[in-house]
């Protein structure tokens, strides 16, 4: 099973690498021909669509691509003109967008949302899911769809009924009006970024940052109030990487001075795989690296924080803004202790023949990113633990929401601890009962 999962994993990176170099030249040209093409098919499928597909036709009547002769064709192609040939139709991608939008589309490929797709895929329990959660969108697979797909793939969700979900860009500039104004609002963010591990729209809109931000469109306060949104913060003078310094899982490289803190972090990384029970790096590491979900260098880690503190410095002080993340350095210190603890007795219980550690897992340890599997209570709530609460303790803190921080994270972190003791004591006592 370990094998399989390393296999899909290098064929997955790999293919997704060779088709961000090679495939973009052809849909470049084939696009640039088009776009010097007479605009000839437009009229038609307008004709034929206002009857068919009318919402279609007047978000794009409403859009800078219809201003600016951007017509159907351009991005599904002139192949598809009747009822009897839809399969013609091409499905815009990223590199249909960067024609025209090379420097977003660059941007977005550095980024973390572009990985979004190849994330899910690696998770080493995704394909055990209903397909309908992951390729059919329905799951995981509606927001992680954000993420750049091999051709194959795209291939393949065609053929399976899930060709829509491909083009990225569509999923915060919706169809067909693509608006720069909508992806520009908190809002844009929420589909995604809500409930269980993902309740950044949650902090945000309850926090002062975001009430200010409502009481501006409702045209409570003036438009000229300060009042970030989402992508004040986290997309900088536009840009479409959208990366953070301590990354989706808070966790990273080099390890801290903090010999406690330290422990509780390798702890963590052993959990999560990317480290062996020795400490030494595992072939996991080099797919958390591709995926860019942790900063692995002091430098890569500092410069995104930077840029952070140079945006908090837009309406607050240096000392201030500084004071205020390093409050969410510590709460990820905090948040790891209870985390590495709870693992520690998970691990235990392995070791000592306890609990029956599941083929797939590579080490005597939990194995934190399989959590759609976890075979028993005690391991469901340390996933839980992990997944939910810890995630909420430093997102809460660094999107100013105490009552996420506190009552969501930190003290769902203690209840859990409480409780996976309290069972690894009762799996104990009838362990000991069975064996005499």
């Amino acid at each position: 099973m370990r094998k399989r999962w390393k296999l899909g994993m290098t064929v997955v990176l790999a293919a997704f690498m060779l088709m961000v170099s090679g495939e973009r030249s052809r849909s470049e040209r084939a696009l640039a021909d088009s776009l010097r093409r007479p605009a000839q098919t437009g009229p038609l499928c307008v004709e034929c669509h206002k009857k068919v597909t009318p919402h279609i036709v007047s978000d794009w009547q409403l859009s800078k691509h219809s201003q600016n002769g951007i017509d159907c064709a351009v991005c599904h192609g002139d192949q598809h003109t009747s009822a009897e040939d839809v399969a013609e139709v091409q499905i815009p991608t990223p590199e249909t967008c960067a024609v025209c939008h090379q420097t977003q589309v660059e941007q977005f490929k550095s980024g973390k949302h572009a990985f979004a797709w190849a994330a899910m895929k690696a998770m080493p329990t995704t394909h055990w899911l209903p397909m309908a959660l992951t390729e059919g969108m329905k799951g995981c697979g509606g927001c992680h769809k954000i993420g750049l797909k091999t051709p194959e793939e795209i291939k393949a969700l065609k053929r399976d009924g899930a060709g829509f979900g491909v083009a990225s860009c569509d999923a915060c500039h919706t169809r067909h009006v693509f608006s720069v104004q909508e992806a520009r609002q908190p809002q844009a963010c929420q589909t995604c970024h809500m409930g269980f591990d993902h309740p950044q729209w949650e902090m945000y809109a309850g926090s002062k940052h975001g009430v200010r931000y409502l009481l501006k469109q409702n045209k409570t306060l003036p438009e000229t109030v300060a009042a970030p949104t989402c992508q004040t913060c986290h997309m900088q003078e536009g840009n479409h990487a959208v990366r953070t310094a301590w990354g989706f899982l808070a966790v990273r490289l080099p390890l801290p001075d903090d010999e406690q803190w330290a422990a509780d972090r390798t702890t963590i990384l052993q959990a999560l795989g990317v480290l062996d029970p020795n400490g030494k790096p595992t072939a996991r590491l080099d797919v958390v690296k591709k995926a860019d979900v942790a900063r692995l260098t002091q430098e890569d880690w500092q410069k995104e924080r930077d840029k952070m503190i140079k945006t908090c410095n837009q309406c607050h002080s240096v000392n201030f803004a500084r004071a205020e993340l390093e409050k969410g350095d510590r709460m990820i210190k905090a948040a790891d202790h209870l985390l590495a603890e709870a693992i520690r007795i998970v691990a235990g219980l392995y070791e000592d023949g306890i609990l029956k550690k599941p083929e797939h897992y590579a080490y005597p340890f939990p194995d934190l990113l399989a959590f759609h599997d976890a075979p028993t209570p005690i391991e469901q709530k340390l996933f839980v633990m992990h997944l939910e609460h810890r995630m909420r303790v430093f997102q809460g803190t660094f999107h100013a929401n105490p009552d996420y921080a506190l009552w969501y994270g930190w003290s769902e972190m203690k209840r859990d601890l409480t409780e996976i003791k309290t069972m690894a004591e009762e799996l104990r006592r009838q362990h000991k009962k069975t064996s005499s």
